[in-house]
């Protein structure tokens, strides 16, 4: 017999599908800058404006009856640095997303002051992603890989980035099964 545990009720889990792959006019909801020991990093949390997906994380968020429930809907950026060895990159990437801020919004000028982000627009460009999960299986989701302005979006003229396989699956071959007798003889 199975024991009993505090909080044992019948209660239906929420599963969420991803935001699909592809472009978006998105409304930054909040913004912050995490310090790691290598640098740092400006967390953009968003959600879709426009369309069909309109307030896709929020109506996720607000669906999802965990406990301890996080905002998806988020593009990372790090912060240039110049003594990285990735600050050009890093360099581009974010010079691509103030241009994305100050095209998007008439009359806005970056600042340097991620708290004055709040309710702005800009474009965002979702790729799919795989994942490995801690059984070992691979899944496919979707990230923020990238931003650019809003009227690009609209009128469809952006490339999307592309898939981001893992590099490294450490899930052995799908069609290695072990063969099973004829349904008497379970190994259970």
């Amino acid at each position: 017999m199975i024991k009993s545990y505090k909080g044992m009720e019948a209660k239906k889990t929420t599963s969420s599908s991803p935001l699909p792959a592809g472009g978006y006019v998105a409304k930054i909801i909040n913004a912050k800058v995490e310090s790691y020991s290598w640098g740092e990093v400006l967390v953009v949390a968003l959600d879709i404006a426009e369309g069909e997906y309109k307030d896709f994380f929020k109506t996720q968020y607000d669906a999802n009856t965990n406990e301890d429930k996080k905002w998806k809907g988020t593009f990372r950026l790090t912060v240039p640095d110049e003594n990285s060895q990735y600050f050009e990159s890093n360099k581009r990437m974010f010079n691509n997303f103030i241009y994305a801020l100050e095209d998007s919004n008439v009359g806005y000028h970056y600042d340097c002051d991620e708290k004055n982000l709040k309710g702005k627009l800009f474009g965002v460009l979702y790729r799919n992603k795989e994942f490995e999960t801690s059984n070992g299986d691979c899944l496919w989701t979707t990230e923020c890989a990238g931003s650019t302005d809003v009227s690009s979006i609209r009128s469809g003229d952006f490339r999307l980035p592309k898939d981001k396989p893992l590099k490294n699956k450490s899930q052995t071959d799908q069609n290695d099964f072990t063969a099973i007798g004829d349904g008497d003889d379970l190994p259970f």
